[in-house]
């Protein structure tokens, strides 16, 4: 479970996500926390947990409740691995952009991206930053998320971005709104 929070573990997620039910836990910790914008992925598609549907608002609302309804223990597990997140996913992306980019710490943070390949053109190497690119897959337009608690706030910046994007790009948009955010948040 650490793994998957601080590196983006897909191969984790996949096993939690079946372990767990799939999308039972969207359904009945959708119903725990309170969420009213978010479905499970398409029937056709039950083992794809990247496939969630999702908003703003409720992601907001995700992180209201792990602050202030979740148990002890469950918090401070999951907000301590957050707050470790490392700068390379296990998939070679580099998952430091928005809120590691732009904000300086403390932070705690879940990034999330889809639809640049499955491997970075250019892996990601710890204590550096290099963009990165990959090619379209046709499955959808690419998107890029930072989300995360900084300082008292929650910070939550989902993107759909054009289709073709590169990581890269994608990464120096995601930027520029996280910095926006940041700055007017103070």
């Amino acid at each position: 479970m650490g793994r998957m929070l601080r590196s983006s573990d897909d191969g984790a997620a996949t096993h939690f996500w079946k372990a767990g039910g799939q999308g039972a836990i969207i359904r009945r910790m959708g119903a725990e926390a309170g969420l009213t914008e978010t479905a499970p992925p398409p029937a056709d598609k039950p083992g794809f947990w990247g496939y969630t549907a999702l908003s703003a608002g409720d992601v907001l609302k995700t992180y209201r409740y792990l602050l202030e309804r979740a148990p002890k223990e469950h918090r401070e597990f999951v907000v301590g691995q957050l707050r470790r997140a490392t700068q390379c996913g296990t998939d070679g992306f580099d998952q430091y952009f928005g809120i590691p980019r732009v904000v300086p710490r403390p932070w705690a943070v879940k990034q999330g991206w889809s639809g640049f390949g499955d491997v970075p053109a250019v892996r990601c190497r710890e204590g550096t930053f290099r963009g990165v690119s990959g090619p379209y897959l046709g499955v959808g337009r690419p998107v890029l998320h930072t989300t995360g608690i900084v300082g008292d706030k929650i910070f939550v910046v989902l993107t759909l971005q054009p289709a073709g994007s590169s990581f890269r790009a994608a990464a120096e948009r995601v930027n520029r709104l996280t910095r926006d955010l940041y700055r007017a948040s103070r």
